[in-house]
């Protein structure tokens, strides 16, 4: 698959995720292509779709793997939904390498 679920921006990259919350446990799963065509980035969460819990953990889940602040990870899009778009501050380059090196071998 060579659609990626990102796209570089000025500031940063923006990432197109789909949660399933209340996991049996954390995890990222890899590139997952959706009937429409597009692709997102599937997350597993053990917290509940309550109070804003599950999209706390999913920056923090975000945050660790990219190796930046989980202040940097904003919800920009789905607060509400499964399926959510992030933006992530950060130098879009080294943003790019961590997701390629985070998927790769997935979808």
């Amino acid at each position: 698959m060579d659609a990626r679920p990102w796209t570089q921006a000025a500031d940063g990259v923006v990432l197109d995720v789909r949660v399933t919350a209340r996991s049996a446990r954390e995890a990222i799963e890899g590139i997952e292509r959706r009937g429409d065509g597009r692709t997102v980035l599937k997350v597993r969460l053990r917290a509940a779709p309550v109070e804003g819990e599950a999209n706390e953990a999913l920056r923090r889940l975000i945050a660790k793997a990219l190796g930046v602040a989980p202040r940097q990870v904003d919800i920009a899009a789905g607060a509400a939904a499964r399926l959510k778009r992030l933006r992530i501050a950060g130098d879009p380059q080294m943003l790019h390498a961590m997701l390629e090196r985070l998927t790769k071998g997935t979808g």
